[in-house]
C-alpha cells in the first residue's frame, strides 16, 4: 500500500519529470538545423538564412568558428537573411574560376537579398575569395 507521504514524493516527481519534458519540447521547436550535424537557435552569435523573402521558408543558421556549407534549401537559394553574429563573416559563392565573398556586418540583414542564387556557404574568413 502507498502511504500519503510516498504520493506526495511520487507527484513531486512526475511534475518535475513533465517540467523538464516542456522545457525539451520548446527548446527543440526553436532549433533551426545547421552544418555538420549541428543545431542552433536563431539568436545572438549567429547569422540566419531563409529560402524566401522577409525572413520566410525553410531557415538555416551559421555561427562560427570556421566554414560551413548552406543546408536546409539555402544553397543557391538563400532569399534573407538576419544577422546577429558579433563580428563580420563572409558569405561564400563558389564560381568556375575561384570564388566569391560578400562581408555580412554584425546586425546585417537583408529581406531580399542579392545574394539569394549565390551562397554556396558561410565563413569566418574571406577564404582567399574576392569581393563580389
Amino acid at each position: 500500500m502507498v502511504t500519503h507521504s510516498e504520493n506526495d514524493h511520487l507527484g513531486a516527481h512526475m511534475k518535475r519529470r513533465s517540467a523538464f519534458a516542456l522545457t525539451l519540447l520548446a527548446v527543440a521547436a526553436a532549433v533551426v538545423p545547421t552544418a555538420s550535424g549541428a543545431t542552433a537557435a536563431k539568436g545572438p552569435g549567429q547569422v540566419c538564412f531563409w529560402t524566401e523573402p522577409g525572413q520566410h521558408g525553410q531557415a538555416w543558421c551559421y555561427a562560427p568558428p570556421g566554414y560551413a556549407e548552406a543546408e536546409n534549401g539555402t544553397q543557391r537559394h538563400a532569399a534573407s537573411f538576419d544577422s546577429r553574429v558579433g563580428n563580420s563573416v563572409y558569405a561564400i559563392s563558389y564560381t568556375a574560376s575561384g570564388c566569391l565573398y560578400r562581408e555580412i556586418r554584425r546586425d546585417d540583414y537583408s529581406e531580399n537579398w542579392e545574394w539569394a542564387g549565390k551562397l554556396d556557404g558561410v565563413s569566418d574568413n574571406t577564404m582567399g575569395c574576392e569581393q563580389g
